[in-house]
């Protein structure tokens, strides 16, 4: 059993400085809590700014009702407290208001999270509540009823969203993801049909595993501990940047032979230290530390391109809108995109799940990206800049495509241009 050794204060001000710098919730929007065993809540207060929280701004409120803090305790406390009495297993709630549910909330839907195994895993049951005025016994009511119902992330009619979970990271994760398949869908019907995972699809995702025997690794060298350095720097700037959500998405480095260097499964993307990343030869992976699912799939890469010495998959937002749709990618919009990636080819869904190598078959040294169905992008690059780079250039295309789609017609390089570019880039 997990002992929490984080401070309620300081876990509920990271995770709101987080949600702020995320743009997910406003100065004054928003609220979070975590419930202790014995009765007491921990939570934000009333009317302080959520920019600049400290830890002395939280507020606990006695299983008895008595307030300890320097402020009142957030004016939606009611419905935390309704959602704890009608939902035992829960011991934290994220309250905000980002902007894609809450478009799904002044719509009266929901999003689907079938676009995505891992939403639809992390997000739990969906559920809607009526709405009621903020802060009132009867808002209480309408949510606590949802979750009774057996909902884990509940869109607020004309509001916002409430989220619980078994832990504050917990819940943060549930609504960091469901945010982000809200988003996807937003920006995938710009561009074409969503097309949803069905269950037999779902279960391979979830189903997928990796097995590799455990090994006691010789000192670090410096080319490792700079490699581990540069994982670390880069998947934190790629989260901050919303490249990657922090349940999912893979990032390696190769060390040479058949030794890699990846993140774990099953830990937050952000908040990785270098030694949380996992040394793989061959069949066999560092002791102590468990590999990324995908640990195979970037494994067959290196094996066919010698070239490759580093590969990402990940989840940007806009990028994903094309896995989730039809919609051809095309990079012949932009002088940089096309020199950075070629021709981006499409790999049908679950490819990257198999143990065949297959997934190695849809990048090429003159073609290092693919977009994955329903699941993201592939990248690789000479290092870890530049897959990082080539990542940034994949997303900020497919964000500029959707918004050129918005206001005309998408009108691509003609093929004079291309074989300019070929020519000046020394592109073969």
């Amino acid at each position: 059993m997990n002992r929490p050794l984080i401070h309620p204060r300081d876990e509920i001000m990271r995770a709101m400085e987080r949600i702020y710098r995320y743009r997910m919730t406003t100065t004054s929007g928003g609220n979070l809590s975590i419930h202790e065993p014995g009765g007491d809540i921990w939570i934000t207060p009333a009317r302080v700014d959520k920019g600049s929280l400290t830890r002395n701004d939280i507020v606990r409120v006695t299983a008895d009702g008595v307030v300890d803090g320097p402020h009142p305790p957030s004016s939606e406390f009611p419905f935390h407290q309704a959602v704890y009495a009608a939902r035992p297993d829960i011991r934290a709630v994220v309250h905000a208001h980002p902007v894609a549910l809450v478009a799904f909330s002044i719509c009266r839907q929901t999003p689907d999270t079938r676009l995505f195994h891992q939403a639809h895993s992390v997000c739990g049951r969906i559920g809607f509540a009526p709405y009621a005025l903020p802060g009132s016994k009867k808002l209480g009511g309408n949510i606590a009823g949802a979750f009774k119902a057996g909902c884990d992330s509940v869109i607020l009619e004309n509001h916002g969203v409430v989220v619980g979970g078994a832990s504050l990271s917990h819940a943060f994760q549930r609504f960091e993801a469901f945010e982000f398949a809200a988003k996807t869908v937003i920006k995938a019907r710009q561009i074409g049909e969503v097309r949803y995972l069905s269950e037999a699809q779902l279960e391979q995702a979830h189903s997928r595993s990796v097995t590799l025997e455990s090994f006691e690794p010789a000192p670090a060298s410096a080319q490792e501990q700079e490699l581990r350095r540069q994982l670390q720097m880069f998947l934190r700037r790629g989260c901050r940047q919303r490249l990657f959500i922090s349940t999912e998405g893979s990032f390696s480095a190769r060390l040479g032979g058949d030794a890699f260097l990846i993140t774990p499964t099953q830990k937050d993307r952000e908040s990785l230290e270098i030694s949380d990343f996992v040394l793989v030869q061959g069949n066999r992976r560092e002791t102590g530390k468990k590999a990324s699912r995908a640990a195979l799939a970037h494994q067959a890469i290196y094996r066919r391109l010698p070239h490759a010495q580093a590969i990402v998959f990940a989840h940007p937002v806009n990028a994903t809108a094309f896995s989730v749709t039809d919609s051809v990618f095309d990079t012949r919009t932009i002088p940089e995109s096309y020199v950075f990636l070629r021709d981006v080819r499409r790999a049908p869904y679950g490819v990257q799940y198999l143990h065949d190598g297959g997934i190695a078959d849809y990048v090429t040294a003159t073609s290092p990206a693919a977009i994955l169905e329903n699941d993201g992008v592939l990248v690789t690059g000479s290092s870890v800049l530049d897959a990082f780079d080539r990542l940034e250039v994949l997303e900020s295309t497919a964000e500029a495509v959707i918004n050129a789609n918005a206001i005309g017609e998408v009108s691509a390089m003609p093929d004079a241009v291309i074989r300019e570019l070929r020519e000046a880039f020394k592109i073969g």
